[in-house]
């Protein structure tokens, strides 16, 4: 009754506003509602394939270029999906709904630049692509339509062979593959075989299905796709649960190993004699996804006997909104020696509500694990992360919500603990920038982590030196580095930074102490390219690859960063696109698209981020495709929310309003726009962004809200980075819904909701309310709900779709709006 009652809706407003529709679609007014294109132009545009991604190998030689499909049909997102315990599968694949769609590898050697193709399957359905640690093989998964194959391939000659046989790969846990060091054995999840067929949904109910607490205070999120019934818990059961296998690449030879479970993650010790399984068991919340449920957390030796049991961990349910689970959590291998543990347990019953000296403390246990975990450091506030150097000196970093400060550490054996950083955590000028790691793994994440909760590798110390890097955000806009910092005298030195005028980020190291490394470098006139470099020589820049224009309909636009202050003094920046072209002194309509965020302070608020030197590539449904319709784009203007601790919401309205306010002055000021032809849109808390400033100005001639939530009753335990409850602040949760102020609404909306949303708290319900609201109050509204769509579209017939609705939308709202009346403005 659900769907076909917003079928009707759907039909209903395609004929109310005929004339918007009409100029795109030949169907009459009776007729069903079809699938829009936007013009030509921007279909030539969006047809193009993305750039190549990229893997580096462990050897630092090859890297590993993937090509992929733009978006699947909408016949893809019709298949089959399980939709349980926060999780969407597959069931005929034991794979992800939507997959990565690669179809090709190509192997780029960096010392000259050769190539090799990889031998793929046909109809290559391609991902998971990884190196083994030698980088003399690479694996990847075959997704096809009845299962998923692991794929070895030989990376000097480009063979590939299926390793699996008749078994199948088991992804519905998340990445179910690890190379092991020995560079012939890889470790899987695969399908249980012998089993029966999946769980069949009793045709008569047996009973009600009932949910109870007994006093227990279990504040949750509003998850989507949560287990319902005792069916439910049988079909999570039946597709989630695999048998670790360890895979022989030379003979396919297969060994089980351990028993069958629920397999939440596997991480293989540095020196591969262990593993840490994290498995999850009954009883399975109907509250919280699978990474809140009951878990046994053990290490297993090579043949899959459990070493130790290291927890075994309840529910997550109850967990405050600001606070961690009680007990011990955090699990990780410490890269920098062979197979020892490390974890976390709260100090505080995981409530920062509780007053004590000290948060957490970490602690580790080493191989054979028989000992009782000695304790390595206690932390003041919440712990927030450890690494180690492969020298064995530890970074500790802790964080305090209340004042949004992050403090990093210096630990090393026998020595008291030595404060390296203490910053804002919201401040992007103090961003000291991240460790570089050793990048010993195949899949270019920095080696020997594995797939679930590994830690990654060692942070790379040459000497006493340790090297960083950051996106180097300035006044001037950002400008990546790479930095070294002595350990011993904590003073830091710039071993490269970005030219002005280009974006240029540090990729990876190519050698153990970082004289040569990898960057990708752009500009506004010269495409996303790979380059290496030597530290200590400018001229030394040398082209890895040459990708070409993808897209030479944008090569005529224009972009600025800019900035401009609100009249509360914070700064404000964004970047100002403009037309193929466009001469300047031209009055364009302008679009306005963002996305809040809190700030603790307005000095952090104030700070630029971003950068004017990227090349213009435009991919999915992005709102840049309206440039190629006449449009000028504001794009990421800061919409900063400021407050320190918890209160930032508290002026929520006033601030949003007065940062728009901001935008538009520095749009007319500039000459691009005028204030009667200027339009907001965006996505999620971009959309709920849009329906308040609608909703409490008059600034723009019409919204476009994509899968937003606007009622915030609904999400009565937090949102976004409110973690307050409703109970707590009931007046703020009113004030910032735009539902509760839809009579206030007197500009047009465009509302469109995937109806298959998976996010957090914007159930299409969301869309669907405000909609009936407005209508109720004689708005002019639009509501598009889009067939098989999540949070994010995916399907190449949506995206075009949307695109023309915006187009269309925004057309007659915006770029052909009369000027308003003095009634209107007034309003």
């Amino acid at each position: 009754m659900f769907a076909s009652r917003r079928g009707r809706i759907v039909l209903l407003l395609a004929i109310l506003v005929a004339p918007v529709v009409a100029a795109r679609t030949a169907a009459g007014p009776d007729a069903p509602t079809k699938y829009l294109l936007p013009p030509k132009e921007i279909v030539d545009a969006f047809n193009v394939e993305p750039l190549p991604g990229s893997t580096l190998s462990p050897n630092k030689t090859t890297l590993a270029l993937t090509y992929r499909h733009g978006q699947p049909g909408i016949a893809e997102l019709a298949q089959p999906v399980l939709r349980i315990a926060g999780s969407r599968v597959n069931p005929k694949t034991y794979g992800p709904h939507r997959t990565s769609l690669i179809y090709a590898i190509t192997m780029k050697r960096l010392a000259d630049g050769g190539e090799l193709k990889v031998a793929v399957p046909p109809q290559a359905n391609l991902s998971n692509v990884k190196f083994s640690p030698d980088g003399a093989h690479l694996s990847f998964l075959n997704t096809k339509e009845n299962g998923i194959e692991l794929w070895i391939a030989d990376t000097a000659s480009g063979a590939a062979k299926a390793v699996t046989g008749a078994d199948r790969i088991n992804e519905t846990t998340g990445d179910p593959c690890d190379w092991l060091k020995d560079n012939t054995t890889i470790v899987c999840n695969l399908v249980p075989t012998g089993r029966g067929p999946a769980p069949v949904a009793p045709a008569v109910p047996s009973g009600p299905n009932v949910q109870e607490n007994e006093g227990k205070p279990s504040p949750a999120a509003t998850y989507e796709d949560m287990i319902k019934d005792a069916h439910d818990e049988d079909l999570f059961e039946y597709y989630f649960t695999s048998q670790l296998t360890a895979i022989n690449i030379a003979t396919g030879a297969k060994t089980p190993m351990g028993r069958h479970a629920i397999i939440a993650s596997v991480s293989p010790s540095p020196d591969n004699a262990y593993f840490l399984v994290t498995s999850v068991k009954r009883p399975f919340s109907h509250l919280i996804p699978m990474n809140g449920f009951p878990e046994d957390v053990e290490i297993w030796d090579r043949k899959g006997a459990v070493a130790r049991k290291i927890a075994d961990r309840p529910s997550r349910e109850g967990t405050t909104l600001t606070g961690v689970e009680p007990g011990p959590r955090g699990y990780h291998w410490r890269a920098d020696q062979p197979a020892s543990l490390i974890w976390t347990e709260a100090l505080d019953g995981g409530d920062l509500k509780n007053k004590v000296p000290f948060r957490d403390k970490v602690v580790a246990v080493t191989a054979p694990f028989t000992a009782q975990p000695t304790e390595i450091a206690k932390t003041e506030w919440r712990f927030g992360g450890i690494s180690f150097t492969d020298k064995g000196v530890a970074l500790l970093s802790e964080s305090d919500r209340a004042t949004r400060h992050v403090r990093t550490w210096i630990i090393e054996p026998g020595a008291e603990p030595r404060k390296l950083w203490d910053r804002r955590q919201d401040s992007a000028y103090d961003n000291p920038g991240t460790p570089m790691t050793r990048r010993d793994s195949g899949d270019g994440r920095g080696g020997g982590g594995g797939r679930g909760g590994g830690g990654g590798g060692p942070i790379m110390q040459a000497g006493d030196y340790i090297f960083l890097t950051g996106s180097g955000s300035s006044p001037e806009g950002d400008r990546p580095f790479l930095d070294r910092l002595n350990l011993k005298t904590l003073q830091t030195e710039r071993v490269f930074r970005s030219a002005s005028g280009a974006y240029e980020t540090v990729v990876a190291p190519l050698d153990d102490n970082m004289n040569r490394f990898l960057t990708r470098y752009e500009s506004q006139t010269e495409p996303p390219n790979y380059y290496t470099r030597n530290r200590d020589s400018a001229s030394s820049k040398k082209a890895v690859t040459s990708f070409v224009d993808p897209q030479p309909q944008f090569r005529g636009v224009e972009h600025h960063l800019i900035t401009y202050k609100r009249k509360d003094g914070v700064t404000l920046s964004a970047t100002l696109y403009t037309p193929p072209g466009y001469k300047k002194g031209d009055k364009l309509p302008v679009i306005m698209w963002a996305y809040p965020r809190e700030f603790g302070d307005p000095d952090s608020a104030s700070q630029v981020t971003g950068s004017a030197d990227h090349f213009t590539i435009v991919n999915g449904y992005s709102h840049l495709f309206l440039l190629l319709s006449g449009y000028a784009v504001l794009d990421n203007p800061t919409m900063p929310i400021v407050g320190p601790g918890e209160t930032a919401n508290d002026h929520y309205v006033e601030q949003l309003v007065a940062s728009a306010e901001a935008a538009i002055d520095k749009v007319v000021e500039m000459g691009v726009g005028d204030r009667d032809h200027i339009g907001v849109g965006g996505h999620s808390y971009g959309a709920f962004m849009t329906a308040n400033l609608l909703a409490h100005s008059r600034l723009f001639r019409a919204g476009f809200a994509e899968s937003g939530a606007y009622n915030r009753s609904l999400t009565p335990f937090g949102f976004q980075s409110e973690r307050r409850t409703f109970w707590e602040v009931p007046d703020l949760y009113a004030k910032m819904s735009p539902f509760w102020f839809a009579s206030q609404i007197k500009d047009p909306i465009l509302l469109m909701h995937g109806e298959a949303d998976d996010n957090s708290g914007t159930f299409p319900i969301q869309s669907e309310r405000l909609y009936m609201a407005l209508k109720g109050f004689g708005a002019t509204v639009r509501y598009v709900t889009l067939p098989f769509e999540a949070h994010g579209y995916a399907a190449r017939e949506t995206l075009l779709h949307v695109l023309a609705e915006r187009i269309n939308w925004f057309d007659k709202y915006v770029k052909n709006a009369p000027p308003r009346t003095t009634t209107e403005a007034a309003r």
